[in-house]
């Protein structure tokens, strides 16, 4: 894109800018050189205004809420060039001094501050436009207040013009000034884009400024007329703020992540914060102070020294308020944030013991399989040549007794030495299109039938229509009746109680709960650790939930338990539902 096609919009405004000039050296003062000056200054800001406006309907977020911002100040400001058109060119009187409209065009300034108090340059992720809007609405309360302090006083209660103009000139600096500081300081740091839209708009501002108080100079020596030199300016300042708001309708400039490589722009950030911090805490603090001197050292009349004193003690309650809400909306931020900091935190130590948990289960897997397979040779020889022994010698009663001991014990460690390679022989095993609801009932049921405790009692809760998942369901079925049986155990134990079996479908998993009124468990986070066990010592080798741990895993889910305040244990499981693409990529690998 060539130079011309970039700065086109810059360009424009340099050549509106001449034109006026041309005009204001070559028209002779009159209606005639009023009235271009006055329609042509208020459709530059109405134009302005409407680019701003445009921007923020084709913006998002802080953009948005910039732009919008901006444009509603170019408005106020179209407000009191209007009321400059009613009375110049239609009714061909003088604009009076001083104007109602004179507050417009103080007030105009307050939303392009808070604006730029938006930085939208930088990346806003969670931050909530209610907080923003409520310093916008302090920032209004603030400025409104000292301009009811300083001006209104000398323009409605006791009227001065003389007074009048000497306040209310300084004060419009300062806000003007206030407007080039931050423009100023919002773009360091900021991007390419936004630096460009900043620093155009903190020239176009000041060029306002000065210029605004030449007018007022030229105004009290009586040099100033509508079409003057003295306009030339001003016209600069609002083509010049058209044509940054043109310029970035074309860029579209975007907020930018402070992250990784902007450790410094985050200092920025922290720097604003406090420095905004800081101006809050004066513009708080500075209300007794001009309450005070209101009352002990304004020597105006007895009527104004009253409406300051008033004027003061209302902006000490609404701005009370404000803080009281901000400090409100901050500490419920604050609590959200340090949930959220929970959730990760016990998501992190979750993850941790699954890794652990992993880990620990592949590195005994293959201790055992070496284990068993060497214990299970020399047990069988003392299996084969006990039982020669015991029948076909004749042994005494003690030694028949001691053999017996010798087989039983024996027989045992067969059993768990097949416990332990059937652990270490974990595989992944060919998976299927599985109903977990089938596989649930049939668990229960089997399980159901060994016990005949009449004071256990089993209730299924299954919602209808449940996805399946893909997986291995004998895997599954042993893997449920493990927890069931455990459950089981459990209860019996306590001499009866009540097993739940739930099963619901919830973002996209399907989380199985199996929860019971037994005693609960002594450790619950160590309940998946290989060899740990409450039963008593023949009962249970320890491996049951370990294994079921490693099935659930291999199926990419979780699994988690834990005593509940009432009194027993609850297992909970999720597992994914298969995604449509699994389910036609099986389908096409089973035709």
């Amino acid at each position: 894109m060539s130079l011309f096609k970039r700065h086109r919009g810059f360009a424009l405004a340099g050549g509106i800018t001449l034109a006026f000039a041309v005009v204001s050296l070559t028209v002779p003062r009159g209606p005639a050189l009023t009235t271009i000056f006055d329609f042509g200054y208020l459709l530059l800001t109405l134009s302005t205004g409407g680019v701003m406006l445009a921007n923020a309907w084709s913006s998002h977020g802080a953009n948005r809420r910039f732009w919008a911002l901006m444009g509603s100040g170019c408005i106020l400001w179209a407000c009191n060039q209007a009321a400059w058109v009613y009375c110049e060119v239609l009714r061909h009187i003088n604009f009076p001094d001083p104007s109602i409209m004179d507050v417009f065009l103080f007030l105009h300034l307050v939303p392009m501050i808070a604006a730029v108090g938006l930085r939208p340059h930088r990346h806003q992720g969670g931050q909530k436009f209610h907080v923003g809007a409520l310093d916008f609405l302090l920032l209004v309360v603030w400025w409104v207040f000292l301009y009811a302090f300083v001006v209104f006083p000398s323009q409605y209660i006791s009227l001065n013009v003389a007074e009048y103009d000497r306040n209310f000139g300084p004060l419009y600096l300062v806000e003007s000034g206030v407007l080039v500081v931050a423009l100023g300081i919002a773009s360091h740091g900021a991007s390419t884009a936004w630096k460009k839209v900043y620093l155009n708009l903190m020239a176009a501002s000041a060029l306002y400024a000065l210029e605004s108080q030449a007018v007022n100079l030229g105004l009290a020596n009586g040099s100033y007329y509508t079409g003057s030199l003295y306009d030339i300016p001003l016209m600069a300042a609002a083509t010049w703020m058209l044509a940054t708001a043109l310029n970035a309708r074309a860029s579209q400039p975007e907020s930018a992540p402070t992250e990784g490589k902007n450790e410094s722009r985050d200092r920025d950030t922290d720097t604003w914060g406090a420095m905004a911090l800081r101006l809050a805490m004066l513009a708080i603090l500075s209300l007794p102070v001009l309450g005070l001197w209101a009352f002990r050292w304004d020597h105006s009349p007895a009527l104004a020294r009253t409406f300051r004193l008033f004027t003061t003690l209302a902006a000490m309650l609404v701005l009370g308020v404000f803080v009281f809400m901000r400090q409100y909306l901050q500490d419920q931020a604050l609590i959200h944030l340090l949930e959220d900091s929970r959730r990760s935190f016990e998501n992190e130590q979750r993850l941790q013991s699954h890794l652990v948990q992993r880990e620990k289960l592949a590195s005994l897997g293959q201790l055992v399989a070496g284990a068993a397979h060497e214990i299970d040779h020399p047990l069988t020889a003392v299996m084969e040549y006990s039982e020669k022994l015991w029948s076909k010698e004749r042994l005494t009663g003690n030694q028949d007794a001691l053999v017996r001991k010798i087989v039983n014990q024996s027989q045992r460690t067969r059993e768990l030495v097949a416990n332990l390679l059937s652990f270490a022989q974990q595989g992944s095993g060919e998976k299927t299109m599985v109903d977990l609801s089938m596989l649930l009932q049939r668990s229960v049921q089997m399980r159901g039938l060994q016990h005949h405790d009449q004071k256990i009692r089993i209730e299924i809760s299954i919602k209808p229509h449940l996805p399946t998942v893909l997986g291995n369901g004998h895997q599954l079925f042993q893997a449920f009746a493990q927890i069931v049986e455990n459950a089981l155990d459990a209860l019996e134990e306590a001499g009866g109680g009540l097993l739940q079996v739930s099963a619901r479908n919830e973002n996209e998993e399907i989380i199985v709960q199996f929860s019971d009124s037994g005693p609960g468990i002594k450790e619950p986070h160590r309940v998946f650790d290989p060899f740990y066990t409450t039963k008593p010592i023949g009962k249970g080798t320890g491996l049951g939930l370990s294994a079921v741990y490693g099935v659930v895993q291999d199926h990419q889910g979780q699994i988690t338990c834990q005593n509940k305040p009432e009194g027993g244990a609850v297992f909970v499981l999720h597992l994914p539902v298969a995604s449509p693409a699994a389910s036609q990529a099986l389908a096409a690998a089973q035709s």
